[in-house]
Order: structure tokens, then sequence, then C-alpha cells
């Protein structure tokens, strides 16, 4: 930039100067001195900030464009911001607005749902939908509300419970409580959890079926009765070894002989065979909402005993499959679809559905199904529930012959210790067969075995 002292000044018009004051028109002197204005040149300290004035006004010219566009930018990268938080804002509103408006074509998960509304009528429970559908239960009120009773007075913190009729598949009890999750009881009868030793059922099938054993059967064993390391249960050649009958072995739960019934007795094949007729790795029950059981094929002798014994934690069963398969077996072997409602009713009152037993598949024979039942009946007499079904002299607190199997083993969903209790009874006349579940994650509170007698009590009671 040059110097202003080196600038020639145009003339003006009177009055007219730039900084405002002015004089007449004056010629510039050819010698090459400055010509006089009114206003003096700045100099020094003036001259200098005058320059930076200049130089900043000519930053901020060029900077404005810049501005404009970079503040158009900004406006559309704030509509695009607006529009994507729209679209989150709008996918949370969807599941509001399917709560607002519930739309379920599973019978089963209506009833279900409605349970927790149910009202007495009469004898029966019933509820009604929004669209006016009446339901009447299978569900025994004052079986359902002693357990739930008892559950909720223990405060465990899960328990489940699911009891069947054997004969037809009407559900007489559905229930759960958790003291810990509320959400929990909602889906606990379908979901699965380890099945612990209720799985040396499915053994002895196996090995009833191909009649590799009878109850009667003694099999020797080494490791102690609760073992859980399969690499010493083989039989020593020099003697020496444990022995008990396969009656007491189930009774007792002895996890090496059931271990050894699997590898050893029924082999891989048989096992295979009645995990699959039991409904496992399969949709089994129809419009049901039950996940499927899982029950992955063994790799090495040391995990079908695993398996055998009811050690492996990857065998998982829901409550309510566990159920339908305890029914089967004190109905002869025959499993029958489970239902919840006996009959639906519209408005106007006429019938939309009644309920009608129908079979769904053969687990056993009736002579294994009997051979179970024989070996099942050791577990309240002389077994591992059999504190829980008499008084401290030794005195049954039910009159009625009972069949049942324990369960017990660690889970980590939700974590804590498993204790299931799987029966039916009357032995001769099968009435009701239920499973129940109870997770104690710290403290034990009760057994499932206690929830099972208490049922029992209350349906045998009349």
């Amino acid at each position: 930039m040059q110097d202003l002292k080196h600038l020639s000044q145009k003339k003006s018009a009177p009055g007219s100067g730039f900084f405002g004051g002015g004089s007449g028109n004056r010629r510039l002197k050819s010698t090459g001195e400055s010509a006089r204005s009114g206003l003096p040149l700045p100099k020094g300290k003036s001259l200098r900030r005058l320059k930076l004035s200049l130089i900043c006004l000519a930053v901020i010219l060029a900077l404005v464009p810049l501005c404009v566009l970079a503040l158009r930018q900004t406006e559309s990268a704030g509509l695009q911001v607006r529009a994507w938080i729209a679209s989150f804002t709008t996918t949370a509103q969807k599941p509001t607005e399917a709560v607002k408006q519930p739309v379920s074509t599973n019978r089963f998960e209506t009833a279900r749902d409605l349970l927790s509304t149910a009202e007495v009528s009469g004898s029966n429970l019933t509820a009604r939908t929004p669209e006016g559908l009446q339901h009447t239960f299978t569900i025994q009120g004052d079986l359902q509300r002693r357990v739930y009773s008892f559950l909720v007075k223990n405060q465990v913190p899960y328990g489940v419970f699911v009891a069947i009729e054997p004969s037809s598949g009407r559900i007489l009890g559905m229930t759960a409580y958790s003291s810990v999750d509320p959400g929990w009881p909602k889906r606990s009868a379908c979901e699965l959890y380890p099945m612990a030793s209720l799985f040396k059922i499915i053994t002895a099938s196996a090995a009833l079926e191909n009649h590799k054993i009878t109850p009667e059967s003694v099999i020797e064993f080494r490791g102690r009765a609760y073992s859980e390391n399969p690499r010493y249960w083989d039989v020593g050649p020099r003697g020496r070894n444990s022995s008990i009958d396969a009656t007491h072995a189930m009774g007792k739960s002895i996890n090496p002989v059931y271990g050894r019934v699997a590898s050893d007795i029924a082999g891989k094949t048989s096992v295979m065979e009645s995990v699959s007729r039991f409904g496992f790795n399969q949709e089994l029950l129809p419009g049901i909402p039950a996940k499927p059981s899982q029950a992955a094929e063994p790799v090495s002798t040391h995990g079908l005993r695993l398996m055998g014994a009811g050690l492996d934690h990857e065998v998982k069963i829901s409550p309510l499959h566990a159920a339908v398969i305890m029914s089967a077996i004190a109905n002869g072997g025959k499993m029958m679809i489970p239902g919840l409602t006996s009959r639906i009713v519209d408005g106007q009152g006429n019938e939309k559905e009644v309920f009608t037993p129908r079979e769904l598949r053969r687990l056993v024979t009736p002579e294994t199904s009997a051979s179970l039942t024989r070996m099942l009946s050791s577990t309240v007499l002389s077994g591992t529930s059999r504190k829980a079904f008499h008084d401290r002299r030794g005195r049954p607190l039910l009159n009625v012959q009972i069949a049942a199997k324990t369960g017990s083993i660690d889970g980590t969903d939700p974590k804590g210790h498993y204790s299931w209790f799987a029966a039916f009874a009357p032995i001769q006349n099968p009435r009701i067969a239920l499973v129940a579940l109870v997770i104690n994650p710290d403290k034990w509170k009760i057994k499932a075995s206690q929830v099972g007698e208490q049922a029992l009590e209350e349906f045998f009671k009349k």
C-alpha cells in the first residue's frame, strides 16, 4: 500500500470533503510539493492505526461472503439433524402406538395375559377381552391361589409353577412370582432353564425302551453319589465298586449311575432318539409360545455322561414343557396338547372355541411309562424329597402315592441355584402332574419340593 502523502487529491465541490470540511479549488503546484488541504494527513501512530483499520475492513469484507455461505450450510445441516432426531422420535413412538391397540392372534398368549385379571365366576375363573370375548379358564382357583400365596409369603427370588391334568392336557395351575424382577413371572413358564437331574427320566426311558434295564436292575459305579466328574465313574475291574438298583438310583438321583446308563448301557444313539421323541430341539407345542427345549448331541463319552446324569448346563427346558412330559408319563406315555381355556364365548353368548383333548404324540410305551412310574415313586418315599413330604417323626404329610423327580443345578440366567420338582399323583390313577422351579441367587428361601407339597396338599384336601 502506498503512503498517503504520495497520493494526489481530486477536485471536489465546496464543502464536500471526504471528512466533512473543505475549501475552494486549489491548483497543485508543479514543483512536487504536497498540496495543501483543510485536513492534515495522518502521521506516526495515527497513520499506523489507519493502516490497521483499513486492513481489518478488508478482512471483514472478505469474510462476509464466507460467513453467508457457512450460514447456509449450517441451516442445511440443521435441517438434516432435526430430520435425524425426528426419525428416532418416530421409531420410539411405534411401540407406544402398538401398546394402545394390542393385536394378538395367538389364543394361548391372549389367555395367559388375561389370567392376571381373571375373576371368580362360580367354580371357574373368567376374564373378558376388550373385544368382548369371555375366556373361561381351566385353572383351579384354589390351587392357583395356594401356590402363589406360598411363593409371595416366602418372598422367593424366582418361582414358577405349572400343573396339568394328564388325561386331557387341561392346565390346572400356572403361576409365578419374583421378589427380584417383576417382569419375570409373565414369561417364566415358557423360558428355558438348565434341566438338571430331571434329564435322568429321559436317560432311563432310553434304556427301558430298548430293554437294557428294568426298575430292578443293579448298576455298579464308582465315585460319590453326587459326583460331577465322569472321570471317576468307571467300574474297576478288581471289584470294590458301589452298586444300587435303578429305582433307588432314580429316587436318590445318583449321578454316576445315570451317567453310566447313558454311555455304557443305553448308548448315545438311543439317548438322542429319546431326546427327539421327548420334544427337544424342535417346535413341539402348537400355538403355545414356549421356547424349544435344547439338548445338543454330545461329542464325547464325557459329555454323554454329563448329559445322562443331568449335569450338562446347556440342556435346557421350559417349566411348561417339563410339566407336559410328566403328564405324558402319568398318561401311559401319551402326550396331550396343553390348554388354558375350557371355552371362549363372544358378547352374544356364541361359543367361539371349546377345549377338546388332543393327543400330540407318544413319548414311550405303556410298559416304559409303568416302569418309570415305579422308579419315580422312590423319590418321595426314600429319596431326595422325602423330607418335604414327611414330618419330623417320619410320618407322611399326604395320604396319596406320588411319583416325583427333583433336580438341582447352578445357572446364570437368572444367576442362582436352580431347584426343580416334577411329580404326578395318585400313582394308580393320576389326576394331576406338576412342575415347580425355584431359583435362589444367594441364601436359600425354599426348595421346589416344598412348593410341590403345598400344591398337592391343596389339590387332594377335598
